[in-house]
């Protein structure tokens, strides 16, 4: 790939048939208080896909935001996800209904299932809860979160039950997957699972929360490219093709059918959200890519997609 051919408003299609940004800003352990602000200042560095979740309990702010930036609300993506304790029917609808409530927004474009905890009845309730809200045009598209491989399958049964008994389409589609996702956790078996159903990946934790950047491959990688470790490794997430074809681009009207992770990098630091949004002039070599990748298996962060609940 010639540098350059990827920028910040590269956009991968999803199989709900809508639009995705290739880069997010995470808003993860971000106060309320200043929420707004860096959310606001991400936007003018060129960010337009905010991460967000009940959980964060910045929903508020971030929405602030996007009425604030003046930026058309359908060039901005916003991000949901419905909280563990609030796993089942019921409990999603709500949780739902307070996230309109506290955003304001007409529609959120996408909301995902936090984790795979209280057991299948709940999973499946919960599913069902989003999938109504989409069907409604309220949601988007719907996704999971932290999903292990044996939760996929089961969610997956349970929308083709769906589509069996209701028709076509009335079982919804996994639009996309997020994980912790770094060359020390590259999650092959859940990868493939979504690369076979056109499943975006999305990468939290892409920095591996700075632990990695003075790792000795990392770091002759920065110097090489005169890059921070930071944006080595989102350059990694956004070029790892999960197809042979490494080096193929095919765009339509600002969409790329070649779908790296889409990494969703966190910071309250100014120059940090502009440094990790700095990424589009220098490409990673094939080479580059696989000496940066390893099969280990060290999360950094929580892992429920072990949960066998």
């Amino acid at each position: 790939m010639a540098p350059g051919k990827m920028d910040i408003n590269i956009q991968y299609g999803m199989p709900s048939g809508h639009k995705i940004p290739a880069l997010g800003y995470g808003v993860y352990q971000t106060p309320a208080n200043v929420a707004e602000d860096v959310v606001l200042h991400a936007f003018k560095t060129g960010y337009r896909h905010i991460d967000s979740a009940r959980v964060y309990r910045n929903e508020q702010p971030c929405a602030a935001a996007i009425r604030k930036a003046k930026i058309p609300r359908d060039q901005i993506f916003f991000t949901s996800k419905v909280p563990p304790r609030a796993m089942g029917y019921e409990k999603t609808k709500d949780a739902i209904e307070s996230s309109f409530k506290q955003t304001g927004l007409d529609y959120i474009d996408l909301y995902l299932i936090h984790a795979p905890y209280g057991g299948k009845t709940a999973r499946n309730g919960t599913w069902n809860a989003l999938l109504e809200a989409k069907l409604a045009g309220r949601i988007r598209s719907i996704g999971v979160s932290n999903y292990g491989v044996h939760h996929l399958d089961e969610l997956e049964v349970h929308i083709n039950d769906l589509e069996s008994n209701f028709g076509k389409g009335k079982g919804g589609e996994i639009s996309v997957g997020q994980w912790e996702l770094h060359p020390w956790l590259m999650r092959p078996d859940v990868i493939e699972w979504c690369e076979k159903r056109r499943i975006i990946a999305e990468a939290y934790c892409p920095l591996v929360r700075g632990e990695r950047f003075d790792d000795p491959k990392l770091q002759k990688m920065a110097t090489k490219h005169g890059k921070t470790p930071a944006q080595i490794l989102i350059r990694w997430s956004l070029q790892k093709v999960r197809s042979s074809n490494h080096c193929h681009w095919r765009r339509n009207s600002g969409i790329d059918k070649r779908k790296g992770f889409v990494p969703l990098p966190k910071s309250v630091t100014l120059s940090r959200i502009e440094e990790n949004a700095n990424v589009f002039d220098f490409d990673l070599s094939e080479e580059d890519m696989m000496s940066l990748e390893t099969s280990e298996y060290s999360p950094c962060s929580w892992d429920p997609t072990k949960s066998h609940d």
